[in-house]
């Protein structure tokens, strides 16, 4: 088959060298608009090509695999692929692609970072500096903070992510413990100095918890009012994962009444959340826009990847991260390949 014939949509401009990979194949249609197409955009758009490019903020459904029906690869640039029907997907021999590994240590950094403002109450200090309320040189009990060295932090998820903050933090001579439905091995337990417990112990026993799961259903609302009761008083939450996995009612509501003593927030139950929100009102906390991945190499490495996926498929060849792989028997990359 000529170049020509191969059609692949995307749905966001993305940092090069995406444009360069996917080139090699066809000429691609992108969407200029600096939010995601419109629904109704989208579904026509779909239309007689043989592969898309999208992101977490495009919700890939039945419906849309039916107007695209000459659909055989969906690369998302995203670890994530919670916005993407992958059973029927593999139904019709879709094959769905994602980019794990390349923003690990970008959301590594983020988290810490979180961890730190927080307990440091910098952005409040930020506030505090620019609104000219610093009248006096200094002061004993000025923004007391709480000391991150020698502090226990759990980790809930010890995948990719988890084990990357693990290793950040042993600079803080932190005790790190954690839970994860898969206890890793004694090997990797030993080389990161973690050690597993239970759910609700890691929760009683940390001062700081970092959220690192997927969302899924057995994460929705993970976190909720009794796991947030069995915190310390003075423990500090983080979330870099995804919103779904907290009940943001619950968060706010031990937030305000000093269940906990702080949260860094980087994701929402709705993205972009609500310009309402009631955790705008708390000083205890430190808000990010789902920006844990957002350094230019990462995202750069999160396009290369995702472009360099869907061009493989449709090569015939197999992608660099398959989410689905029981599509190769439903349909093999023989059948798939389109130059």
């Amino acid at each position: 088959m000529g170049l020509s014939v191969t059609k692949v949509y995307v749905t966001r401009q993305l940092l090069p060298p995406y444009l360069e990979i996917l080139k090699e194949i066809c000429s691609p249609e992108i969407w200029s608009g600096s939010n995601p197409p419109p629904r109704k955009i989208l579904l026509e758009k779909v239309r007689e090509k043989d592969g898309l490019l999208c992101l977490l903020t495009e919700k890939i459904d039945r419906e849309l695999m039916e107007k695209g029906k000459d659909l055989v690869v969906i690369s998302t640039m995203s670890v994530g692929f919670e916005h993407i029907d992958v059973k029927a997907a593999t139904e019709r021999g879709i094959y769905i692609c994602n980019t794990p590994g390349v923003l690990t240590e970008a959301v590594a950094d983020h988290t810490l970072a979180l961890l730190l403002a927080t307990a440091r109450r910098m952005t409040e200090a930020d506030s505090f500096i620019r609104g000219k309320k610093w009248t006096m040189p200094w002061s004993p009990t000025m923004l007391l903070g709480s000391s991150v060295y020698g502090k226990t932090l759990g980790l809930i998820g010890l995948g990719r992510i988890g084990q990357a903050v693990a290793k950040r933090v042993s600079g803080f001579n932190m005790k790190v413990i954690y839970y994860d439905i898969y206890r890793q091995s004694p090997d990797v337990e030993s080389e990161l100095n973690v050690k597993y417990c239970e759910f609700d112990e890691v929760l009683k026993e940390s001062d700081f918890i970092s959220i690192h799961v997927p969302s899924i259903k057995e994460t929705y609302h993970l976190i909720g009012e009794r796991e947030l009761k069995l915190m310390k008083p003075t423990s500090i939450f983080i979330n870099t994962a995804r919103g779904v996995v907290v009940d943001e009612k619950a968060l706010f509501k031990a937030l305000k009444e000093k269940k906990i003593q702080g949260a860094g927030i980087d994701v929402w139950e709705t993205e972009p959340t609500n310009l309402n929100n009631p955790l705008f009102k708390l000083e205890n906390t430190v808000l990010t826009p789902h920006i844990a991945s957002a350094t230019i190499e990462s995202r750069m490495m999160m396009a290369e990847l995702s472009a360099k996926n869907l061009v493989a498929v449709l090569k015939g060849e197999m992608p660099i991260s398959l989410v689905n792989k029981d599509v190769l028997k439903v349909r093999p990359l023989s059948k798939v390949k389109r130059v």
